[in-house]
């Protein structure tokens, strides 16, 4: 079987999403459409846009998007038997699915991206990656912790990215090194993504969520909330709306998607994040981009 995984925040590059858009009408008509519909011309930061303008996340999100489902559109006998994306890649995956209508699916993110944007304004937060502990041992850290800090990202087996306050990862960081961490790094992000500090972001997003029409899927989706496979559009919103602010569950996702009968991955969009994820999973899955 053949699943479908795209990628999310931190997969941009300076150029990216160029050689799609020259190559084909349908591709730039899509672009142009995005264009019109975020109310500014995103294609010129991402084909010739510095670093630094890429990582603003209002830019981020619904560039890596549009790389993912412009991409998407362009595979030969497009037929995924499931699909499944990481956090932001969500959204790109309920597009590819057929769940959410491309245009619904830009709004949604661009709305999500510049919620996320203001919820961390309102208070300092950061990530770090642990690495090379087992997930009970991260998850106890940080419930001891008497500040806000979560295991938001569970990658692969030995990788977790913690969220939380400024004050609750520097002790996290410290501690989880105490207990053996091979790496403890902050991350170079703008805030403390799906953890308790975007709730204020869920809120707002959630409310653009319910009013967005959700049709029924082609395939299942395995949503970073559960990581099971769900075809039922009131779930699959339901989980939309949770994931902001809670972990995204991505090593269970893949062994659930290898359970249930997958035998190769394609990763959809910039990068290949993924592919080296999984492969930590299952040294022994058959891997490819787009």
């Amino acid at each position: 079987m053949q699943a479908f995984v795209f990628p999310g925040q931190g997969a941009q590059f300076t150029g990216m999403g160029k050689d799609l858009y020259e190559s084909r009408d349908e591709s730039r008509e899509l672009f142009e459409q995005a264009n019109e519909i975020l109310g500014f011309r995103i294609t010129d930061v991402m084909f010739e846009g510095s670093d630094e303008d890429l990582k603003q996340t209002r830019v981020t999100q619904p560039a890596i998007f549009l790389h993912s489902v412009i991409l998407a559109r362009r595979i030969p006998d497009y037929k995924p038997d499931m699909v499944a994306g990481h956090s932001l890649g969500e959204f790109s995956a309920l597009v590819a699915n057929g769940t959410l209508s491309f245009e619904d699916g830009l709004t949604l993110v661009y709305k999500r991206a510049l919620a996320m944007q203001k919820a961390c304004e309102l208070a300092p937060s950061a990530m770090a990656a642990i690495i090379g502990l087992e997930d009970e041992v991260v998850e106890e850290v940080c419930e001891s912790i008497d500040q806000v800090v979560v295991p938001a990202n569970y990658n692969s087996p030995g990788q977790v990215v913690i969220s939380g306050s400024m004050d609750g990862i520097d002790e996290a960081v410290a501690r989880l090194t105490e207990k053996g961490a091979k790496r403890a790094i902050k991350l170079p992000v703008g805030g403390a993504f799906h953890s308790p500090l975007m709730e204020p972001a869920r809120d707002e997003l959630e409310t653009a969520i319910r009013e967005t029409p959700f049709n029924e899927p082609v395939c299942p989706v395995y949503q970073n909330v559960t990581a099971l496979a769900s075809a039922d559009a009131d779930v699959i919103r339901k989980n939309l709306v949770l994931q902001l602010a809670s972990p995204v569950r991505w090593t269970q996702t893949v062994k659930n998607m290898i359970k249930d009968g997958a035998t190769s991955f394609t990763e959809v969009g910039p990068g290949k994040v993924l592919q080296g994820l999984i492969k930590k999973v299952d040294r022994g899955m058959t891997t490819q981009s787009a």
